[in-house]
């Protein structure tokens, strides 16, 4: 049995509302709103980036098993903002969690959905014999130029998980990639922000990739809808998971518990693990999960997951809705500084 042996979350504290951007830029809150299904975003603090964040929920997913460093032989950090063009992240991270120099890392990049990519190495590595336990990490503090629809959405959060064959909570019983070139979203080298073909965002991407995952991983396992206790897909924003589970057959009280978009924003690649997350947080033994990420560019990575008696005994105070309840509000004078859009020269 190879699946997740523990999890850990991190939402930094701060966070601005909808109505302070939209107040900025002479719109419509309530628009925006209405249009995105996001009322609130989660806002790094000026010392917290991708690594930062990668280390604290890491931490947490050991602690809560109280696994050490000399038991983690892989480290994978998917994300797309990496502090640095040329460093890796995973070697800062496994640094600063006592990791062994002799363990396996790197860095993955695909948009929204590198965390679940590391998942999949992690799993694959376990499965060969080539490790026993690895760390599977999505974090992100994601950008938006300054009046881009993005700063509605762009947010910072991250999701780690330990991968292994004993005592695991979760068993990943299947996963399945479906991948292709749709240009719906980039960020050229050296531009501070993301560009987006709004026409290419939805149907051919978003819902092609995400839909097309899930049909193709629920058929190859002869399974339904309603064969699932819980789902979750990747939240660019409040609109999209709750019309994809619906076009696939899912209900609301499905998705419900792992909707997080709302009020932390877009994580980017932690997105559908901090929903996953929140999932695990009241799930029961034998419950069945389909986690299903996007990442532009453009592709989806499926799982079905079932839940295993190890769960009762799991450490899961530190839930993610209460994490997403301490929280502080900014001002946008306050956010542009945190997110260093004041720039000189």
């Amino acid at each position: 049995m190879v699946g997740i042996v523990s999890y850990g979350t991190y939402i930094p504290r701060y966070r601005i509302k909808v109505e302070e951007i939209a107040k900025i830029w002479g719109e419509d809150p309530e628009s925006i709103k209405g249009g995105l299904g996001i009322y609130e975003k989660s806002v790094p603090d000026i010392d917290e980036d991708t690594v930062t964040i990668s280390v604290e929920c890491a931490r947490e997913a050991m602690k809560r098993v109280s696994l050490n460093g000399s038991e983690i032989q892989a480290v994978f950090v998917g994300s797309e903002s990496h502090p640095y063009a040329v460093k890796p992240t995973a070697t800062i991270v496994g640094e600063a969690l006592s990791i062994d120099s002799f363990f396996h890392s790197a860095d993955l990049e695909f948009a929204c959905k590198a965390g679940t990519a590391g998942i999949q190495n992690c799993i694959a590595m376990v499965e060969s014999g080539m490790i026993r336990n690895g760390l599977a990490i999505g974090s992100d503090t994601s950008q938006g130029a300054p009046g881009d629809p993005l700063e509605y959405s762009a947010a910072a959060g991250g999701a780690a998980f330990v991968i292994g064959s004993e005592n695991v909570i979760v068993e990943i019983k299947d996963t399945l990639s479906f991948t292709t070139d749709t240009p719906d979203f980039w960020r050229r080298e050296g531009q501070p922000y993301p560009s987006h073909g709004g026409r290419f965002t939805g149907e051919p991407a978003y819902f092609r990739h995400v839909s097309t995952a899930s049909i193709e991983i629920m058929k190859r396992n002869d399974l339904e809808p309603e064969d699932f206790s819980y789902a979750v897909f990747h939240m660019p924003n409040g609109k999209f998971p709750v019309r994809v589970a619906r076009n696939l057959g899912f209900s609301s009280k499905q998705i419900e518990q792992g909707l997080v978009v709302r009020y932390i924003g877009n994580t980017y690649s932690a997105s559908s693990l901090i929903g996953f997350c929140a999932i695990l947080d009241v799930a029961k033994p034998g419950d069945r999960i389909l986690l299903t990420s996007f990442g532009s560019g453009a592709g989806s990575d499926a799982f079905i997951i079932e839940v295993t008696e190890n769960i009762e005994s799991y450490d899961r105070n530190q839930s993610v809705w209460k994490k997403i309840e301490r929280k502080e509000y900014i001002d946008y004078g306050m956010y542009a500084k945190l997110r260093r859009k004041i720039r000189m020269g």
